[in-house]
């Protein structure tokens, strides 16, 4: 898989369980945690040595900001709506960013 075509499977990802989570978190909990799992996979999965300069810095931003987010929700993040939209919005940023690789 390219890199371009792994981003955006993560920005999904990220999309869907925003999603979820904002519909019924404790209801969907078990789905969250395996698309979780999936996603720290395709993000382990790319050489960051290999981004261009313009997307770098985001990405590698996302991955700090992603580790914190992934441990919240396999915890159950305290106000369910808050996390859900910090997903949705790391989303909707990697596929913006992602359309310049």
């Amino acid at each position: 898989m390219n890199i371009k075509a792994t981003i955006l499977d993560i920005a999904m990802n990220l999309n869907r369980v925003g999603n979820w989570a904002a519909d019924d978190y404790a209801g969907k909990k078990e789905r969250i945690k395996t698309f979780l799992g999936n996603t720290t996979t395709y993000i382990k999965s790319l050489d960051d040595s290999s981004f261009p300069p313009s997307f770098a810095g985001t990405f590698s931003d996302f991955t700090k900001e992603y580790s914190l987010l992934e441990k919240e929700g396999l915890n159950g993040p305290q106000n369910p709506l808050f996390w859900a939209e910090d997903m949705m919005t790391w989303g909707n940023i990697l596929t913006h960013r992602s359309q310049n690789l």
